[in-house]
């Protein structure tokens, strides 16, 4: 391993990353473990499972001999996509998964735990093994983001819409400051993961790209320029939508962001402390890519695109929302899968996908760049996500 990162340092980072996915479900009941309302959201147990699978199978079962998998069965439920590992638990079926019970997935965490602490410690753990620990240290991070996203749909679809924790109000940001449009020039700009440190294939491969002269907005949308939107109409105007986004709102009577609720004459909304009502100053969430699109389009705007993002993200605050951009997901020039299993990573869901930009107050500290690129279909809303505007 590098002489600047000791035996100490690693076995701290994983063992602090490890506690941080059971301390985000620590108040969840056992039952809240095993629903999976839709497909695209995975039982809380099931991402418990997975992560400790990616250890065991990545690392402990190639690379620490003698080593015993917990259970013979397990990478039959816990691989999530990895066609290279073999078969696996169709993800619509992953919520009918009673056994393993929550109780053998955290003894499952624990002995996986044990066994990784000691092989970090021996002489297996090399310097060529550190990406793939790395990988796996950051495919658990995503998952915490999951988990969270995933634990507010499933108590945000329980009709008695119970609050995941009562302590303090959580992941609320709110816009304070006047929006302004940043101005930027026509000009070849870079953009592309450099230097040191983790980042995933998909931001490798920085270069130029030209852009002509563009603005993009200081601030976030609020609930309150939504609400406006939906109070003009919004979602009853086809001409502000795509036509694949205008099928999506007649086959859903779409009307407004995920988690709002018409009571009473009121706008109220599902948080993490339970329902509360709209507050037209905080920054707008849990809306898909056709709709913001059709809200861009609406003001007279637009989306940014991913590179108009990146090289104008050093001049505003960014973090809040997964900010949705105009740019399809695609390879970066010179992309490459690696490979194995480790290149079903990135490059197998190029297509039809929008990208991302920045990362969510549900995104784990340290997991942020202005290089990341994330990325989901365009009707899904489920994610922390939010508008930035550009012109």
């Amino acid at each position: 391993m590098t002489p600047e990162i000791t035996t100490k340092d690693i076995v701290k980072k994983y063992t602090d990353i490890r506690r941080r996915s059971e301390e985000i479900c620590a108040p969840l009941e056992i039952e809240d473990y095993v629903v999976q309302p839709i497909v695209d959201v995975s039982p809380p147990k099931w991402h418990l499972g997975h992560t400790t699978w990616f250890f065991e199978s990545f690392i402990l079962a190639s690379y620490f001999p003698d080593y015993e998998v917990f259970d013979p069965q397990y990478n039959f439920v816990f691989n999530s996509y990895y066609e290279t590992i073999g078969a696996r638990v169709i993800r619509t079926d992953r919520g009918n998964l009673s056994r393993p019970s929550v109780s053998d997935i955290y003894q499952y965490r624990k002995y996986v735990d044990e066994h990784m602490k000691a092989f970090l410690q021996s002489r297996f753990m090399t310097e060529a093994i550190e990406p793939l620990l790395e990988l796996g240290l950051n495919h658990e991070q995503q998952h915490q983001e999951l988990l969270m996203t995933d634990i507010k749909y499933i108590l945000g679809h329980n009709p008695l819409f119970p609050a995941y924790t009562k302590e303090r109000k959580m992941l609320k940001p709110a816009v304070e400051e006047d929006t302004q449009m940043l101005r930027f020039a026509e000009g070849v700009y870079e953009i592309g993961f450099q230097g040191e440190g983790f980042c995933f294939d998909n931001e490798l491969g920085r270069h130029k790209v030209y852009l002509t002269g563009f603005e993009i907005a200081s601030q976030l949308v609020t609930n309150g320029d939504y609400l406006a939107f939906m109070e003009a109409g919004g979602y009853t105007d086809f001409r502000h939508w795509h036509a694949e986004g205008w099928d999506w709102v007649k086959q859903n009577q779409a009307e407004s962001p995920l988690y709002w609720h018409y009571i009473d004459g009121t706008w109220m909304n599902y948080t993490l402390n339970g329902l509360q009502k709209v507050d037209p100053d905080d920054a707008l969430c849990h809306i898909n890519f056709y709709e913001a699109s059709a809200f861009a389009s609406w003001k007279g705007m637009r989306l940014p695109t991913e590179a108009e993002w990146e090289a104008a993200s050093d001049h505003f605050n960014w973090g809040d929302r997964w900010e949705w951009t105009n740019s399809a997901y695609l390879p970066y020039p010179h992309f490459k899968k690696e490979a194995g299993a480790v290149g079903e990573y990135n490059g197998k869901f190029m297509v039809n996908q929008m990208v991302l930009r920045g990362a969510s107050i549900a995104t784990p500290a340290g997991h942020s760049r202005n290089t990341y690129r994330n990325f989901f279909q365009a009707y899904l809303k489920w994610q922390f996500t939010g508008i930035r505007l550009a012109q």
